[in-house]
């Protein structure tokens, strides 16, 4: 279950801004690009198989949802972190004709992180994720992590690159875009959609997509990472 965002600009929009109106109606956007048993793509399965020990990192565990048990640990190697969380729907940003405020109860119009003109992410297009805000719990920032760090999503045989593009409650994990859900085969409705278990996002540290709305720059990276990180098994 999705909370309000707890970060200072979200608060200060709800306080201040009218209701966000729905954006004219527009095409559903293409899938993301995902990588699913491409030749020469880093697989799913490897990337799995690289994660499949936690040296955790977060001093105490996470929980998916609120009142839920908190059972999720960050996990840590030297060049990524890791979480195995569930996938909620985050279409916070840019109001657009799937992410606004009619669609989406619990939508803000601002993001943790905006693009390189200024403008607030586009959930629907962008394919991103959300990293718990700092605490003595976790900070993300203290991993290398910054907005636009490249991560690779999993689910199933599915891996969807995506960026760090918004904060969200500093105790609960598991929440990505509009455009990484529908990247990865999962339900995107904001209201109704989303995974309860089995999503993996691995993060890589001192990355960076540039700029953060560049998708085809965070494709490119998060291949190149991926194949280092599958590669460095004994690290």
């Amino acid at each position: 279950m999705r909370v309000p965002s707890l970060t200072l600009a979200a608060a200060g929009a709800a306080l201040i801004a009218p209701a966000t109106l729905p954006a004219p109606a527009e095409a559903v956007p293409p899938l993301p690009r995902t990588v699913a048993r491409s030749e020469g793509a880093v697989t799913a399965a490897e990337l799995l198989a690289r994660v499949g020990e936690c040296a955790q990192t977060s001093h105490g565990r996470f929980r998916t949802d609120a009142g839920g048990a908190a059972t999720v640990p960050v996990c840590g190697t030297p060049d990524a972190v890791f979480w195995k969380a569930d996938l909620d729907i985050d279409c916070d940003g840019r109001p657009t004709d799937q992410c606004n405020s009619s669609t989406d109860p619990l939508f803000a119009p601002t993001t943790a992180f905006q693009q390189s003109d200024g403008r607030q992410l586009n959930a629907e297009t962008l394919p991103y994720i959300v990293v718990p805000s700092p605490s003595t719990l976790w900070d993300y920032r203290a991993e290398g992590l910054q907005g636009g760090s490249v991560a690779a999503v999993v689910y199933k045989d599915r891996v969807q690159y995506a960026v760090v593009g918004d904060t969200g409650p500093y105790d609960l994990i598991g929440e990505a875009s509009y455009a990484t859900a529908r990247g990865l085969g999962i339900p995107a409705d904001p209201s109704t959609g989303g995974v309860s278990s089995d999503v993996t996002y691995i993060v890589f540290k001192n990355s960076r997509a540039d700029p953060i709305e560049d998708h085809t720059s965070a494709m490119a990276e998060g291949e190149r990472l991926a194949r280092l990180f599958v590669a460095n098994t004994n690290k």
